[in-house]
């Protein structure tokens, strides 16, 4: 069995398994954006593990001759870069909207909330 090998994917296992039952099991919303963040690390560690290749170099084309180099995709790379500034953008939407529900409602835990609709209706 190798580990070192794998480390990485079962690392974005652990972290993707771990953010998932944070937003399932957990009532509080910080809690729950919280998970969130900790499942899309989890993609983040999947992605880049993909793209690294093996005694791999920069995809920049030396002045020589390029005979037996082999590059890296750096199209993953690319992509968790935008996706990490989209992840800020929405973890800050996010808790905006909790700011505004505990204004409404003078709670952040997700039962009481429901309670207290419940009661108004």
């Amino acid at each position: 069995m190798e580990v070192p090998g794998l480390f990485n994917y079962w690392m974005a296992i652990i972290l993707m398994m771990a953010g998932l039952y944070t937003v399932i099991a957990r009532g509080n919303l910080v809690k729950k954006l919280v998970g969130l963040g900790v499942f899309q690390i989890s993609v983040f560690v999947l992605y880049i593990t993909m793209g690294k290749i093996k005694d791999g170099t920069a995809p920049i084309l030396p002045a020589g001759p390029v005979d037996g180099v082999v590059f890296s995709n750096p199209l993953p790379h690319v992509l968790i870069l935008t996706a990490i500034v989209v992840g800020i953008a929405t973890t800050a939407l996010g808790l905006a909207l909790v700011v505004r529900i505990h204004e409404a409602f003078g709670t952040i835990e997700e039962d009481d909330i429901q309670d207290i609709e419940e009661n108004e209706a």
